[in-house]
């Protein structure tokens, strides 16, 4: 499918707010694939698709992963919301033609990333948090300066920020493989 198609696809599946957030995603992923060497076409395709089912019910994305037979750990039955990457991934292969790895596992780890991420996996994981659109966070300026010049700094920063404010809400509201994540990286710095 083309991304044309992929657009007009995801144009009437998402609410407006998160297309433009895709768009600006995909957008950003784009540019920063650029700057490190990636390809540009990949970071696109896996930006504008990564929340492809974030706007299915929580309670529907549990009954969606059993039925296509994606595997749900314990925190993710408690936090169904984090079940749209992996979703997003499923959809993005069987509803958008996408057969291209790469870009599947980026989608998948958008949220919480993983230990010895790609460098595509990097790129969607910052360029979810960095796009123009979202709303104005804690040290953005400087992580967006990182965002193209070091990206395991960068994921670090970001890491760290989401851990922060995660801990300050609900500590059991923070996913262990987004924990383990940030212990990896801070462990490679």
């Amino acid at each position: 499918m083309d991304r044309t198609k992929m657009r007009e696809r995801l144009y009437d599946k998402l609410d407006k707010k998160r297309y433009e957030h895709s768009i600006g995603v995909s957008y950003t992923a784009s540019a920063m694939a650029m700057a490190f060497g990636e390809d540009p076409e990949k970071a696109l395709i896996a930006g504008l698709l990564h929340d492809c089912a974030k706007n299915i019910p929580s309670d529907e994305k549990v009954e969606k992963c059993k039925k296509h037979k994606i595997p749900v750990n314990s925190f993710e039955k408690k936090n169904p919301e984090l079940l749209h990457a992996k979703l997003s991934a499923y959809y993005a292969k069987k509803k958008y033609e996408v057969d291209d790895e790469d870009i599947l596992s980026a989608i998948t780890w958008h949220t919480t990333g993983r230990a010895n991420m790609t460098t595509l996996e990097k790129i969607i994981y910052i360029a979810d948090y960095i796009e123009p659109n979202r709303k104005p966070l804690p040290e953005m300026d400087e992580i967006r300066r990182e965002a193209f010049t070091d990206l395991d700094k960068c994921l670090v920063h970001i890491l760290k920020n989401t851990i922060r404010y995660l801990e300050k809400k609900d500590k059991d509201s923070i996913d262990p493989v987004t924990k383990d994540t940030y212990n990896y990286y801070c462990k490679r710095k």
